[in-house]
């Protein structure tokens, strides 16, 4: 793959990256995944008012380590004039790029006018994009679906208004707000707009290997790919994905061995960033992802919903390994 160039200035030498995903990308996951070979990251969708009113529970989702660049923050709301404020304290904060989230479908956030719900007003699109696009020198992008509905599918317009407005790039999720993650991603529509506007266009939806990465880039003609929920429990894809679209080589799965080493890792990172608390509490629902189709594991996955401690966590996982 060719490298995609933003804005003129920040490079993005292997234009594959990690979706956003509220709850599963935090700053231990990313690591784990850029030190498997993705190319870019997102933090958690993060809400601009919340962030202006200085909500607390921000400081954890704004957190990142230097390995973790380039790394874009995504912004979710309705209001120009405070996603453009929060633009500038997030290029304050050293953030690679600004992305705005206009696909996310759960029904709280498009009751508020905001994420995928912004797909149906292309002229307010336009108006926070350019006003977040004055306001900082780094790189805006925008993440949108399909269309929020089957019979709307509206997303090269959206895309257009978007680009025309200022901005950089735009990530498009192949399937409607109505169909969340359902069904088949609808590849037709990326195309259309990868042939409507002219910055770089990243596809979404359906990427699990590197032969599924390599038909997205065939059948849509996009610049790059974001990889969201098969990358749970599986960092790897990253480096299986490059490994395929470079030399048409399909890479083994990981082991159960090496499963089990990374959901230690995984468990050990998080436990030392968030307080065992926390951080095996999460550790959970990583559990049931880096074990699925491993034979024996099912049984463990209710046992591993009662995990307190690290030391059970490594305990289960040896049992896993022998």
């Amino acid at each position: 793959m060719k490298p995609v160039i933003l804005n003129g200035s920040l490079k993005l030498d292997f234009p594959v990256g990690l979706g956003p995903m509220a709850g599963v990308t935090d700053s231990v996951f990313r690591r784990l995944c850029r030190r498997q070979g993705c190319g870019f990251l997102y933090t958690e969708m993060v809400s601009a008012k919340a962030v202006l009113y200085g909500n607390r529970g921000t400081d954890a989702l704004l957190a990142y380590e230097p390995e973790e660049q380039p790394l874009g923050v995504q912004l979710f709301g309705s209001d120009p004039d405070i996603l453009a404020e929060i633009a500038r304290r997030m290029e304050d904060r050293g953030f690679s790029f600004i992305d705005v989230n206009m696909g996310c479908p759960v029904p709280k956030i498009v009751k508020n006018g905001e994420g995928s719900a912004l797909m149906k007003d292309p002229v307010l699109v336009g108006r926070i994009v350019e006003k977040m696009a004055g306001a900082v020198k780094i790189p805006v992008t925008v993440k949108i679906r399909a269309g929020f509905s089957p019979d709307n599918l509206n997303a090269p317009e959206v895309a257009y208004a978007a680009q025309e407005s200022g901005a950089a790039a735009v990530a498009v999720h192949g399937r409607t707000r109505e169909q969340y993650y359902s069904g088949k991603a609808d590849y037709t529509v990326i195309r259309r707009v990868k042939e409507r506007v002219h910055i770089p266009v990243f596809g979404n939806g359906d990427v699990t290997d590197g032969p599924s990465a390599a038909r997205l880039l065939a059948e849509t003609g996009c610049d790059g790919i974001l990889v969201a929920r098969a990358a749970r429990g599986n960092p790897w894809i990253f480096g299986e994905i490059r490994e395929y679209l470079e030399t048409g080589r399909q890479l083994p799965k990981p082991t159960v061995q090496e499963r089990c080493r990374m959901m230690l890792l995984h468990a050990q990172m998080l436990t030392e960033e968030k307080g065992e608390y926390i951080g095996i509490r999460e550790m959970r629902k990583n559990f049931g992802w880096y074990t699925a189709g491993i034979r024996g594991a099912s049984r463990l996955r209710a046992e591993a919903n009662q995990i307190e401690t690290l030391a059970q966590m490594q305990e289960m996982v040896k049992r896993l390994m022998t």
